[in-house]
């Protein structure tokens, strides 16, 4: 992924259905939002990195404060498309600045919870409705 020197210094990453980067497109699963929703909390489970601070199973959401620099929230959103097939979209943010910018650090957390999602469901695609 190629980064523009501006884009390095956001401190907002998300993902969307169409989104420039092919690794923070929407990610779908084989699956229902409770098994989403308990996929999340093995992937954030980690009491070193990661607090869980909220879950709307109401809302699909979860809020997750991250315990490692930068200091950060993750906001997980799952809705589910059709029967078994739910999406998942990420916003990371801080209220920290960096000089060498903190987007990178974002974009990985997310990436990193898309890998482990991999692992944990069966993954169907990211960006299908693109």
């Amino acid at each position: 992924m190629e980064m523009g020197v501006l884009t390095r210094y956001q401190q907002h990453c998300e993902t969307s259905e169409n989104h420039s980067d092919e690794l923070l497109k929407t990610h779908y699963y084989k699956a229902n939002s409770e098994q989403i929703l308990n996929a999340l909390e093995e992937v954030f489970n980690n009491k070193q990195k990661f607090s869980i601070t909220s879950i709307s199973k109401e809302h699909g959401e979860m809020l997750v404060e991250t315990r490692t620099s930068p200091l950060s929230y993750l906001v997980a959103t799952f809705i589910t498309v059709r029967p078994f097939e739910t999406a998942i979209d990420f916003n990371a943010s801080t209220e920290k600045w960096s000089l060498i910018g903190v987007y990178p650090a974002l974009r990985t957390y997310i990436v990193q919870a898309y890998e482990e999602l991999n692992k944990k469901l069966t993954f169907i695609g990211a960006g299908k409705n693109s």
